[in-house]
């Protein structure tokens, strides 16, 4: 594992990222209601496989499909990635490492018979559910 330089902030850096949240953002929370609504149920923020520390935002337990909704800063958004000039090296390396492990879950959760669902958060919440829906109801035979 790579070592990690301390992350130096100002008091104004440190408030900024203490209230980013982590769970119930706006966009899962929108996600959830239009799953909701189109008639699925579902368990939020639990962990797909046992033994494994990676917690998805939203689970269909019997049709094995788990759904994460991904920040565009914190998991290095193809089209809204920005790469802060500060600590640069430190978020290069931070953010790779959460792709890294992002691809890593995916590839745990298939092996395992699971679908990973990537959601990024400039997603519309209507499209994104609408293509979980057809997934759920396809891997549920309905």
């Amino acid at each position: 594992m790579g070592f990690m330089v301390a992350l130096e902030t100002t008091p104004k850096v440190r408030a900024r990222m203490s209230k980013q949240r982590s769970r119930d953002t706006d966009v899962e929370m929108a996600l959830r209601r239009t799953l909701h609504a189109a008639g699925l149920r579902y368990r939020v923020h639990r962990r797909p496989l046992k033994g494994v520390r990676r917690e998805a935002d939203v689970v269909f337990g019997p049709a094995r499909v788990a759904v994460f909704v991904d920040g565009c800063f914190w998991h290095g958004c193809p089209e809204h990635a920005t790469w802060p000039r500060n600590n640069a090296a430190f978020w290069r390396e931070k953010i790779q490492k959460n792709r890294t492990r992002d691809n890593d879950t995916d590839a745990r959760l298939a092996e395992a018979g699971w679908v990973s669902v990537r959601v990024w958060e400039h997603e519309n919440a209507t499209e994104a559910a609408e293509r979980i829906v057809a997934l759920v109801r396809k891997r549920r035979g309905a």
